[in-house]
């Protein structure tokens, strides 16, 4: 079936392809087809892999620091309750 594709055939559907898509997206596209292609490739082949690799991720945000008030305040339980509340930890009651 496919052994009758010609020239003659293969510039009709460029053409087609040019009318349709224009241009101005043609390079685009030309682009995102290999990219596509490659990347189907390494995933068949198994040459290149995301396993392979390790996340690393972003240490974690510090904890905020406590006020001059808190940290100065006689009564230790409110301090506890108000550092809790700068963490957006619940209250325990």
């Amino acid at each position: 079936m496919f052994s009758q594709i010609g020239p003659l055939e293969i510039v009709l559907v460029l053409v087609i392809v040019l009318v349709i898509f224009g241009p101005k997206r043609l390079p685009g596209l030309g682009k995102q087809l290999g990219t596509g292609l490659r990347e189907f490739k390494d995933s068949v082949t198994g040459e290149k892999t995301d396993d392979d690799h390790p996340h690393v991720e972003a240490p974690p945000a510090p904890a905020p620091a406590l006020t001059a008030a808190t940290a100065d305040e006689p009564n230790t339980a409110r301090a506890n309750e108000q550092a809790s509340e700068a963490l957006g930890r619940p209250r325990r009651d």
